[in-house]
Order: C-alpha cells, then structure tokens, then sequence
C-alpha cells in the first residue's frame, strides 16, 4: 500500500529547550523513538501543522502530568520541515484493512505462542505500536520498500459538545522513520505563542 508523498508539511516537536537550541545550532539531532508503547511504533514524533499542541504536550511533560521517558524541564517548541516520502497514511482508505489483516495475523501468531497479544492502556498503546511494527516487518519479509513515515489522525481530550466526533485535542501526527527526510528545523513565530521559556525560567 504505497503512498509517495513527495511534498513537504509542516511539523512541531514538543522538547526541552536545551535539546531544541542545540539541534537548530546543528550541534544534535533528534533521536527515534523505540518505546513498546508508541502508537505509531518507532520514528521521530511531530505534531502536524499544530504548534500549539505541541507546547501544550511540552508544558504537561514539564509540569509531570504528561508521561515521558525523561521529563522536559524547560518546554520548548521545534519547528521541523519533513518530506513524507513513502507513507504509510492511516487515513487513507485502504489503511483499515491492512491494520485489520495486520492484527488477524499477529493474533495467530501469540496464541500459537501461548501468549497474550499486547494491549492499550490509556497512553500506553502497545497494541497499536505491535501492529505498526507487524507491517513494517511484513514489508521486509515481502521486499517491499520501507515506509519513510507514518501519518495518523488521533482522537483525544473530551467532546467539543455532547455527543461530538470532534474533541478538545484531536490532531494529526506524524512519525518520521527515515531522518534524511528532515530538510531543517526552524523557530515558530511568534515566540511568545510557541516558546514562551524560550528567555525565561519554566516555573512549575
């Protein structure tokens, strides 16, 4: 199920300030993440054209209610320019039964295990980074080319109104497999929007 995606989007990475100062200085780069629960298995997160999510997610990571592997001390908002390339678009139509087909097969294969198949759990998405990992796998069993990305919209925070498909967080995110795909990163504007520690202490 190729999608090329030749075209460039905009994405916002939510991390501590030292991290992103020192990744618009070139002097680091931003690293996959590989945890059991990311629901987008591995890759590099951003935040779709959506800025102000992405400091939202960096203040809670900062203020210790938003889970993360190492807490963000300072919040901090990277703007990013990634090229898409070979998409695995979970939007897309086709994207239902693949994932449905997808979990058929790795449910055989735990309960010829003996084992029980992953779960999500509140933030913890286990189930869902098992399955994006099964079809990133099947593409290497096939020899098929490897997804540079993986796209997906996420419904989250409480209904807009009573019985709403449209939440309070709803956003697209995206997760970058290939890194060479980043074309740069860039300060949002204003900073008073974006980065509001970008001169200042974070207080708690």
């Amino acid at each position: 199920m190729p999608y090329h995606y030749p075209f460039e989007v905009l994405g916002f990475h939510s991390c501590d300030r030292e991290v992103g100062i020192a990744i618009l200085d070139g002097d680091l780069d931003l690293k996959p993440s590989d945890n059991s629960w990311d629901w987008l298995a591995d890759g590099i997160y951003f935040w779709e054209q959506n800025p102000f999510r992405a400091l939202d997610y960096a203040l809670k990571s900062a203020e210790g209610s938003q889970f993360n592997k190492k807490r963000i001390k300072t919040p901090f908002v990277l703007g990013a320019i990634p090229e898409l390339g070979n998409c695995l678009n979970l939007v897309a139509p086709e994207a239902t039964s693949l994932l449905t087909k997808t979990y058929e097969e790795l449910e055989k294969i735990y309960q010829a295990a003996g084992e029980d198949i992953p779960k999500n759990e509140g933030a913890k998405r286990e189930l869902d980074c098992a399955i994006i990992k099964a079809v990133h796998q099947a593409n290497i069993v096939k020899g098929k080319q490897a997804y540079d990305s993986v796209r997906c919209a996420f419904n989250e925070g409480v209904e807009a109104y009573p019985n709403s498909n449209f939440t309070t967080q709803l956003h697209i995110q995206i997760s970058i497999r290939t890194p060479e795909l980043i074309k740069g990163y860039f300060l949002p504007r204003p900073n008073k929007n974006y980065n509001p520690y970008i001169k200042r202490e974070f207080i708690k």
